[in-house]
């Protein structure tokens, strides 16, 4: 479990820093987003990734590495915006966005440490095609959710999808670190 502790920080380390550094550069311009358009940019970026998986090429200077960030990253905005809902701004200063940001990724690794103690760290065997494949489910789940306005009756909520998402994502991450 270190193991997976110390590269879960380092593939967290790589999305802070390219959020704090397009922070910088944009501001938060993503809070006029709606959670359900987080959910399609999300849903771009797997459905880039799977494409480039089954095709084995990509026509844009751009590899499926970096999609994962986006997808971590973008599950963070999503979890912000959850959070602030009520919150009107569109401009939330750097270092509350940054604050933020480490809030809901401690989270969301308290979360990936609790699962993988019961699942016995299963992620390490799967192929990160399936993890792609998961994050396609959970995003058609959170969009299934959103037209239900967020009712459910038994299944867990958005974030809970959000959270998912983001730990599958650094999975794919390590794993795509640990073979090259």
């Amino acid at each position: 479990m270190e193991l997976t502790i110390q590269q879960y920080n380092l593939a967290i380390d790589k999305c802070k820093d390219i959020f704090k550094k397009k922070t910088t550069d944009y501001g938060t311009a993503w809070r006029i987003l709606r959670t359900s358009s987080l959910t399609d940019q999300i849903f771009i970026k797997a459905n880039r990734i799977r494409t480039i998986q089954q095709t084995g090429e990509s026509k844009i200077n751009e590899g499926v590495e970096e999609e994962f960030v986006g997808i971590i990253n973008y599950c963070v905005m999503a979890l912000i915006q959850l959070e602030l809902k009520d919150d009107s701004r569109l401009e939330i200063d750097a270092q509350e966005a940054i604050q933020l940001y480490l809030d809901f990724v401690n989270k969301a690794k308290d979360l990936m440490v609790q699962k993988n103690h019961d699942y016995g760290e299963a992620w390490r065997d799967m192929r990160v095609s399936s993890l792609t494949d998961l994050i396609l489910m959970k995003i058609l789940r959170v969009k299934q959710i959103e037209n239900n306005s967020g009712k459910t009756l038994i299944s867990e909520g958005i974030d809970a999808n959000y959270y998912d998402m983001l730990n599958y994502a650094v999975f794919a991450l390590i794993h795509l670190d640990e073979s090259s």
